[in-house]
């Protein structure tokens, strides 16, 4: 055999030890970031974001290095829709973006925002879906799974209806992911007296209140990490959203003060009228 490939047979039994090279492993190493960027990006970047992306985490590589691993893996921008063919009418719009960047709310359960993210195990990706009350920022349903279904967003929003058992209209803001566009997700909205609102296609800033949530979460708590399994995952984000970020985490423009608290002073001045 090794007379065949032309290669010394030391040379070919070292290379059944060790197939890959030490590019290619860094390649490899790379790619976990990048996929892991992209897919944060609503899967819209190009190599160029993702290039600063790395060297905002401290990833030390070249953007032309980072155009080829993008490209050998599949992983492209979104420069718009092409029409192909001929097409009557105009495209659905499943709800209005009734947010309008507006991040405000004047008191709680009155605009709640959901996005979903992806969190690197040994085991596979792990799917994160949250729920933000935007009036504290407080993550009031969540919900973690291995596969990217309906159903991971359709238990968190579960989680925060059972949770806050809002008495009046709440305004459920989202982007247009399949999940968010499903006919049960918007029956389980009309059923239980909530609003839609989507943000405009392809446009993560649209929803950049939930984006800042995860970005919080990957740079004080997973940070370069993968976890051992799925199960380790799950465990360390429930102790960050529950156990941190709700009742401890200080937030700058809510007077320093935790989601938890913040929403606490709101509800005393109401019982106190």
């Amino acid at each position: 055999m090794c007379k065949v490939l032309g290669v010394h047979p030391s040379g070919f039994y070292a290379w059944l030890k060790e197939p890959l090279s030490k590019r290619a492993k860094e390649d490899c190493y790379l790619m976990g970031f990048i996929k892991q960027f992209w897919l944060e990006s609503g899967a819209v970047y190009g190599y160029r974001k993702i290039y600063d992306d790395l060297q905002s985490a401290g990833e030390s590589c070249g953007e032309n290095r980072v155009y080829r691993l993008m490209r050998t893996n599949g992983l492209q921008s979104q420069r718009g829709y092409k029409r192909r063919g001929h097409y009557g009418g105009k495209p659905a719009v499943v709800a209005p973006n009734i947010l309008e960047r507006d991040f405000s709310a004047d008191k709680p359960n009155q605009t709640w925002v959901t996005d979903i993210t992806y969190i690197r195990t040994y085991e596979g990706w792990l799917y994160l879906a949250v729920v933000m009350d935007l009036y504290s920022r407080q993550i009031v349903g969540w919900s973690m799974q291995s596969r990217i279904t309906t159903a991971v967003v359709m238990d968190a929003l579960t989680m925060a209806l059972w949770r806050r058992r809002p008495k009046e209209k709440v305004t459920v803001h989202s982007d247009q992911g399949t999940q968010y566009t499903s006919g049960e997700w918007r029956s389980y909205l009309k059923d239980n007296n909530l609003e839609a609102s989507m943000s405009r296609r392809g446009n993560c800033h649209d929803n950049a209140v939930a984006e800042s949530f995860f970005s919080l979460l990957k740079r004080e708590r997973i940070k370069r990490r993968i976890y051992r399994d799925r199960a380790d995952g799950k465990r360390d984000v429930f102790d960050y959203i529950e156990l941190f970020y709700n009742p401890k985490r200080r937030h700058g423009n809510y007077g320093n003060l935790s989601p938890v608290a913040y929403e606490n002073i709101y509800f005393k001045k109401l019982r106190s009228v």
